[in-house]
């Protein structure tokens, strides 16, 4: 699993280059995801475009993350895939989660 961060207008986006998010992949993605947020900025947006699949481990993995990050930090996720989002939406994260339609505008992601 690959994790890549950039940053723009102060909002870190780590966009995940894998195709999946379970059980083999999640205690990688939270370590990495740990390295990645530690000292970052307040916004982090999770863009999980390529992401096809998510298992309850995955998604497991992806509240931990968010746990994880400092007091003033928050995580935000963008461009679900059918699939990924019917698994938000189910499990009701989509309530946890602010979820964006996509990461390539970070000026309505800091509205958001």
């Amino acid at each position: 699993m690959e994790l890549r961060s950039t940053r723009s207008e102060g909002i870190a986006i780590i966009t995940v280059d894998a195709g999946r998010i379970d059980a083999a992949a999640a205690i990688r993605f939270k370590d990495k995801m740990r390295t990645l947020t530690k000292d970052g900025p307040d916004h982090v947006v999770l863009d999980l475009a390529q992401v096809e699949f998510v298992d309850s481990s995955g998604l497991g993995a992806i509240v931990a993350a968010m746990k994880q990050l400092g007091p003033r930090q928050r995580l935000d996720l963008a461009a679900l895939r059918p699939e990924v989002d019917r698994v938000f939406r189910l499990t009701r994260m989509d309530r946890v989660f602010t979820i964006h339609a996509s990461a390539n505008d970070p000026g309505s992601l800091a509205a958001g």
